[in-house]
């Protein structure tokens, strides 16, 4: 249920688009980000900084876009949202004593410092990557491809990415594990 939370607003978008306009869409996404804040609360009585974040910057990319009518901003979002995710990354490699990768996943697995280290810069790249692919899609191609790749492109580019982190470390896990024998 939780996944379904978590890319509903993608999903509503493209549905609204592709049933109206980009006008139309934008205000979807808003509503439904506002639904998916609601969910988080109720469910787990708080919501979390990254879907905030999001949710703020849809909420001024999209007021801007719907009431200058030009998608651009609402276009330039996820690239902003990559973006601030991949300077997060990047400061907690320098600031503090563990990295953003291993605060949200150190309960569940244990690694060494130094691979902590490494999927964090993994993520970096993955955020920054995905940034300037929106750019580059939003640039040279119609809107009708940008909506797509934004649901089909960004969410295959991060399973992937996650599926990659898991065989990373469970061979990562595995070496440690030899190495302990």
């Amino acid at each position: 249920m939780q996944i379904f939370i978590d890319f509903l607003p993608v999903v509503a978008f493209v549905a609204a688009y592709y049933l109206a306009d980009i006008y139309t869409a934008t205000g979807v996404l808003m509503a439904a980000m506002v639904v998916q804040i609601a969910y988080q609360w109720f469910v787990n009585g708080s919501v979390t900084k990254m879907v905030l974040i999001s949710a703020i910057l849809v909420w001024v990319a999209g007021g801007i876009t719907l009431v200058l009518r030009n998608p651009i901003f609402i276009q330039w979002k996820p690239t902003i949202v990559n973006w601030l995710f991949a300077a997060a990354f990047l400061g907690s490699q320098y600031i503090g004593d563990k990295s953003l990768t291993e605060r949200m996943m150190g309960h569940a697995i244990e690694l060494e410092s130094a691979f902590w280290r490494q999927l964090n810069w993994m993520w970096i790249g993955n955020f920054a990557f995905l940034g300037a692919a929106n750019l580059y899609v939003v640039y040279n191609y119609d809107e009708a491809t940008w909506v797509t790749f934004k649901l089909f492109g960004m969410l295959g580019l991060t399973l992937l990415m996650a599926v990659a982190q898991a065989v990373w470390i469970a061979v990562r896990t595995s070496e440690q594990q030899a190495e302990e024998s």
